[in-house]
Parts: structure tokens; C-alpha cells; sequence
């Protein structure tokens, strides 16, 4: 069996899509021929790779696992394109990211400007998304790295490594205002403050949690964030305090408008990257790694 690598297109289109209408129109083509030659790719392979759910299409088994190799194959082939359009002229590098959604984003930002500084050009594509979803995406080869906040779990049976980037102390930051009223007698003004924290799915909750029951700090919880920046958004509204890395003083108070109140000891941020290689060979990674060395945080 050839496969049609045109079908196979089509398939993927209506995967994501959801719908053969839909694929249509993003195609240009009649809905009659995306379904004639999806027919045609099922027929060839020998097995169904969609069924209806209401007025939508889901994956099979088999489409499924269709769809994780036709990632792959579409994602080699954008690569290939831009090699080659710019191969003659000016080469690009691509990087491709993925960015735990708990991992603060004046982290991430610093550690990737660390690529721009390469002598070679270098292309950032950023996915944010939950800590299990790029993992499984970074198996997969979709991506050449990741950044998050944790390492990845024991006894795991993906083919993936962790390197420690860095450990940076965490403060509690504030609009001025909110700083000024509790940064005396802190940590013990804490009892009563408005607090900002992160969901328990983030790695640094649990020692944020820690750090408080060990001071028998009760502080007023206004909300929980899964998103880093929305957290921060209500940071900068002065809803409340909120953790975020001491190192990062600077840019706290430039973005959010928010000073730091006191330190959290013992409250440590861990920044990790996940790689397929146990060796990371990538230059643009290997240059986030040499910044490591050179305190960029």
C-alpha cells in the first residue's frame, strides 16, 4: 500500500476542523471531493478513521493514531519550507517551545531572549498550553524543548530528560499601597492580607502552602489562578499580594506596577527544560543553558 500523502492531507484538515463542511471551506475544495477522497484514504488503509457524534466527526482509534503521525508529517514539512526559503539568503534556526502555562511568563521571556543573541537567526515558535499536553506533544518530536516549573514525574515511560535551569527565591509583591500597609512586621502582617496564589496544579503552590501553615500565617485567599497572567492582572488592580521570583524585581514593578513586600525563604521557584536528549545538542537551547551560567535571572 502507497500512501496518498494528498488524502492524507485532507484528512488531517478535517480532523482538525471537525467537520467535512468546514474542511471544505478552509480547502477550497466541494465537500463532495474532501468526502470522496477521504473514502478513498479509509478504503486504502483498511480501516475507519472518523465517526459521527451529533453534527461533528470524532477520531477512531485508528484516526487517532492517523492524526499523531499526520502532525508530525505536516509539522516536518512547514520546517523543510522554511529551510529552504531562506537557506539562500539569510538562514533561520527554528526553535520550537512549549511553555507550561504555571511557568511565570517574565521567566520564560528571559531565558528565550537568551536565543536572540545567536549569531545564526533564530525563529521562536511558543506553544503555552498544560504541563502533560506538551509533554506529550515533546515525545512526539512536535517540539524541540520545553519550559515549565517541574521536572518530569518519576517512573515516567517517555523518552524525555530533565535538566534544572535554575532555583530562584520567591517574594510577595504588591501595588505600593498594598506594600506599604503590610511590609512592616512581615511576614506576621500577613494574617488578614489579601492574597493572590496560584491553583494547587502549580509546582510552587504546595511550598507556598507549606510556608504559610509552618508561620501560622492565615491570610485572606481572594482568588486562584490556573493562568499566571490573569493572577498577575488582578496583582497590578490591587486586588491583592502575589508571589513572584525575587530576581525579577525589576521587571515586576515595570509591568505590574508592584513592589516587592518581603521575601518568602525556603519558597523556591524551580525552572526546568525537557528535552528529548539527554545531551541537548540544540544550539538555540544550549544558549539558554550558557545564560543560565551567567545569572540572566
Amino acid at each position: 500500500m502507497s500512501l496518498n500523502f494528498r488524502h492524507l492531507h485532507y484528512f488531517w484538515v478535517v480532523a482538525k476542523e471537525g467537520s467535512i463542511t468546514r474542511a471544505a471551506e478552509r480547502l477550497g475544495l466541494a465537500v463532495q471531493t474532501v468526502s470522496a477522497q477521504l473514502s478513498h484514504l479509509e478504503k486504502s488503509i483498511g480501516k475507519s478513521l472518523f465517526k459521527p457524534q451529533g453534527r461533528r466527526l470524532v477520531l477512531t482509534e485508528a484516526g487517532d493514531l492517523a492524526l499523531r503521525y499526520a502532525d508530525q508529517i505536516f509539522l516536518l514539512g512547514e520546517q523543510l519550507q522554511d529551510a529552504l526559503s531562506t537557506s539562500d539568503v539569510d538562514p533561520v534556526m527554528r526553535l520550537t517551545v512549549g511553555i507550561s502555562d504555571s511557568l511565570p511568563k517574565l521567566i520564560a521571556s528571559r531565558l528565550l531572549e537568551a536565543t536572540l543573541t545567536l549569531p545564526q537567526r533564530v525563529r521562536l515558535v511558543c506553544y503555552e498550553e498544560q504541563f502533560e499536553s506538551l509533554l506529550g506533544k515533546l515525545a512526539v518530536h512536535k517540539l524541540d524543548v520545553m519550559l515549565t516549573d517541574r521536572p518530569v514525574p518519576p517512573g515516567s515511560s517517555l523518552r524525555v530528560f530533565s535538566h534544572l535551569l535554575v532555583e530562584t527565591e520567591t517574594s510577595l509583591f504588591g501595588i505600593p499601597a498594598l506594600a506599604e500597609k503590610y511590609m512592616p512586621g512581615f511576614p506576621g502582617s500577613l494574617s488578614g492580607a489579601p492574597l493572590l496564589l496560584p491553583t494547587r496544579n502549580n509546582a510552587i503552590r504546595a511550598r507556598i502552602d507549606y510556608w504559610l501553615e509552618n508561620h501560622d500565617l492565615h491570610p485572606d485567599l481572594i482568588g486562584e489562578f490556573d493562568d499566571n497572567a490573569l493572577l498577575h492582572t488582578f496583582g497590578r488592580a490591587g486586588r491583592g499580594l502575589f508571589p513572584a521570583p525575587s530576581v525579577l524585581a525589576d521587571d515586576v514593578l515595570k509591568q505590574f506596577g508592584a513592589v516587592p513586600v518581603g521575601p518568602m525563604s525556603e519558597v523556591t521557584e524551580q525552572i526546568y527544560a525537557i528535552s528529548n536528549e539527554r545531551k541537548i545538542k540544540h544550539p538555540a537551547i544550549e544558549a539558554i543553558l550558557k545564560a543560565m551560567h551567567k545569572d540572566v535571572l
